[in-house]
């Protein structure tokens, strides 16, 4: 099937000439995508699914699938006559020093940092009280290989800091191997621990550590069904194959997400236990009794439930059991159960994420998707609130309980994320690291609105821009969002984003229902048989920048990654007309199957399952991207990004959305997929590759909107 590409290109009549527009055409003819007879039945009704063939994830004709798609892409893409500048723009901007918080362990004081452009963060160290100056390479990720494509994961120091377990991931897959390292001599420790995922990693003291696995599926280890976890103690000097099973191992009770946690006093073993993304069960066991047994702190899932801290046997909990916005209450260890918790911070109208440092307590509140920090100690007397750098959002504020002072971050969406050393017992904060950025705050703005969802709700969303930009409807805008499992989206800086604005862009971020930013009321609003409320609150935010002549139609880009590319294909496929531009990530996109891969089985609290109910597969089916596509409609310009190895939302999500479109798209607007081969879901992705992306996709949107250059050149010709 062949299409004709016809953009609107002329840049010098959008930003006002009288000159005719200029015409490119650029021909695409996509992979004839074979269809094959599979039907589902769900409660009577049969569904077609013609593209389940490209599920298969190592067949040879899902690979020529992959490469026939991406050749078509990246034919397109190569016909951007800006993308190069952008790429260029985007190196630059990158390239500068950024460097993490420090932190101690045993004699030496640790810290990431990145020259520039380098694809891995590297982890440095210094003796502890002598000169930063004198650091030396700790572990350098980029010398994993050469590509990029091995990145460091999950690191933890043993007690006394003289041994280091950490995982790397091959590719992006979330499949990890583990290694022990001797931190003075540099050297590996023991055999390398494999086919681990979603673990933590917790020390016993010096003598071995916790970690968290599935059995190997059977087939295809990038899709199929892992859902039974299950925790493991590995002891220094003995092989993986002898390492037991500490929980999980009852086939009858399945656990999908098991974490283990050590206690930072070694005294107690803490495990949270979850058969979905939100709720678990929490026991713990006295590591100072052997052959002690755990004891149940909760044995259901109705609350997302924590250990903060311990003195002693007395338990810091953190949880929003009948406390939406969390709380943290305080128990003794040999009696934990929830009828013995007493309020030690109640819970407030905002919500709740605690951390500790030096025997203090500090509460980081979210009040409307920005940062409030008050310091408790541990009896509970308020200290202070911590004076902040400005509006935006602060991270960090931990360290271990004998440190006098610690470091936080902060950053908002104009502010590049900056390193603060905090002196915990006066309250004085002073700037540790600011990055020396080739890009001025100063001459940008963000402001917070309000605007009314379909049924009246108010939603919160960010919008940022260069100051002085006319609001004349016609400036290139990306809205971006998310909208699931209680994940808060608030201000920080994007070195990508930055450049989307220097173009003139304007960037806007919607706190939709479904995320975290109100609490656990706000989380469910989103869920099940609510989920359409978030893609509402996404039109809504849509409408809102159009009415307010912000953008318009034509200039207008939903973009999301994961639960925000199932946004952006329902928006797109609810509301085509909606926005010019769709670019939806490593989405989910098939409701109806998305459970029986990996541990999609584990989303069903925000999803619900297609298998629960009639009413719950209808509902799924009415909104799911993949089942509403639909012939004569004109889809607006698109590009789906996956990666080949991400095995967290599998790729066929993606390659089944775009056979789909491809089959039945209207009108002009091209339909491409970029498969990014040795990437997974996005953690870990190689700097070099992760810029190549954004030039992608920022020239892909510009191009589709219109633009033969970049917008900031014409500016600049207009002026002069």
């Amino acid at each position: 099937m062949k299409f004709t590409i016809v953009p609107a290109i002329l840049v010098l009549a959008f930003v006002g000439c009288k000159e005719e527009p200029k015409k490119e055409v650029i021909s695409v003819t996509y992979p004839q995508t074979k269809k094959v007879d599979t039907v589902d039945t769900y409660f009577g009704e049969e569904v077609k699914d013609p593209y389940r063939w490209l599920e298969d994830d190592r067949s040879a004709e899902t690979a020529e699938w992959v490469k026939a798609e991406n050749e078509v892409t990246f034919d397109y893409l190569n016909k951007i006559p800006f993308r190069e500048e952008l790429k260029g723009r985007l190196s630059d901007l990158w390239n500068y020093e950024k460097v993490g918080p420090p932190f101690k362990e045993g004699d030496y004081t640790y810290f990431y940092k990145n020259d520039g452009l380098q694809n891995q963060y590297v982890l440095y160290r210094y003796k502890t009280g002598e000169d930063p100056s004198t650091a030396e390479v700790f572990l350098d990720p980029n010398t994993f290989k050469e590509d990029g494509t091995i990145s460091l994961g999950e690191t933890s120091f043993s007690k006394d800091g003289s041994k280091l377990a950490y995982s790397i991931s091959e590719g992006g897959s979330d499949w990890r191997k583990v290694l022990v390292m001797n931190t003075e001599t540099k050297e590996l420790v023991g055999d390398t621990l494999k086919d681990i995922k979603f673990s933590s990693l917790s020390w016993k003291g010096e003598d071995g550590f916790y970690y968290s696995s599935y059995d190997k599926p059977k087939g295809s280890e990038l899709s199929a069904k892992t859902d039974q976890h299950k925790v493991y103690y590995h002891k220094m000097g003995t092989p993986q194959s002898e390492d037991k099973v500490i929980f999980g191992a009852t086939p009858e009770e399945k656990h999908r997400y098991i974490n283990a946690s050590v206690t930072e006093d070694n005294n107690y073993l803490i495990i949270r236990a979850s058969t979905s993304t939100s709720g678990n069960k929490l026991f713990i066991k006295d590591l100072t009794k052997p052959g002690a047994a755990f004891v149940t702190i909760l044995d259901d899932t109705d609350s997302d439930t924590s250990i903060l801290e311990n003195v002693g046997s007395k338990l810091y909990i953190v949880t929003n059991r009948n406390a939406p916005n969390r709380k943290i209450v305080t128990v003794d260890a040999n009696n934990p159960t929830p009828d013995n918790w007493v309020d030690f911070i109640p819970e407030t109208e905002n919500v709740l994420s605690p951390s500790t440092g030096g025997g203090n307590i500090f509460a980081n509140y979210m009040v409307d998707a920005v940062s409030k920090v008050l310091q408790y100690d541990y009896d509970g007397k308020l200290i202070r609130e911590v004076k902040l750098p400005g509006v935006g959002s602060a991270g960090g504020f931990g360290t271990k309980k004998e440190e006098k002072e610690l470091y936080y971050s902060f950053t908002n969406y104009v502010t590049p994320g900056s390193i603060y050393k905090y002196d915990i017992a006066s309250g004085n904060s002073e700037l540790f690291i600011k990055p020396e950025i080739d890009f001025n705050p100063e001459n940008f703005e963000s402001h917070q609105v309000f605007y009314n969802s379909k049924d009246g709700t108010k939603i919160p969303m960010i919008i940022t821009h260069k100051k002085g930009l006319k609001m004349d409807g016609k400036n290139p805008t990306i809205l971006y969002g998310y909208g699931g499992f209680n994940i808060s989206l608030t201000p920080s800086f994007s070195i990508a984003n930055a450049v989307w604005m220097e173009q003139g862009g304007i960037y806007a971020v919607p706190n939709l229902r479904g995320g975290g930013e109100y609490g656990k009321k706000w989380h469910d609003a989103g869920t099940k048989m609510k989920k359409q409320n978030v893609f509402d609150d996404f039109i809504a935010a849509a409408e809102y920048l159009i009415e307010n002549n912000y953008t318009s139609s034509d200039y207008l880009a939903v973009r999301g990654g994961s639960n925000g590319g199932l946004l952006v294909g329902a928006t797109m496929t609810q509301r085509p007309e909606l926005m010019k531009v769709a670019l939806p990530a490593v989405g989910v996109l098939d409701m109806l199957r998305y459970h029986t891969f990996t541990a999609g089985a584990g989303w069903a609290y925000d999803y619900g399952t297609a298998e629960d109910s009639k009413e719950m597969f209808e509902y799924l089916k009415g909104y799911s991207p993949l089942h509403n596509v639909k012939e004569g409609v004109e889809y607006p310009a698109t590009l789906i990004t996956t990666g080949d190895h991400d095995d967290r939302v599998v790729p066929a999500h993606s390659f089944k959305f775009a056979a789909e479109l491809q089959s039945k798209q209207t009108g002009n607007n091209p339909v491409l997929i970029r498969i990014e081969t040795d990437a997974g879901h996005g953690a870990g992705t190689p700097v070099s590759k992760t810029i190549e992306q954004y030039a992608d996709i920022f020239g892909f949107t510009l191009f589709n909107m219109g633009y033969e250059e970049l917008p900031e050149n014409i500016n600049k010709e207009i002026k002069q």
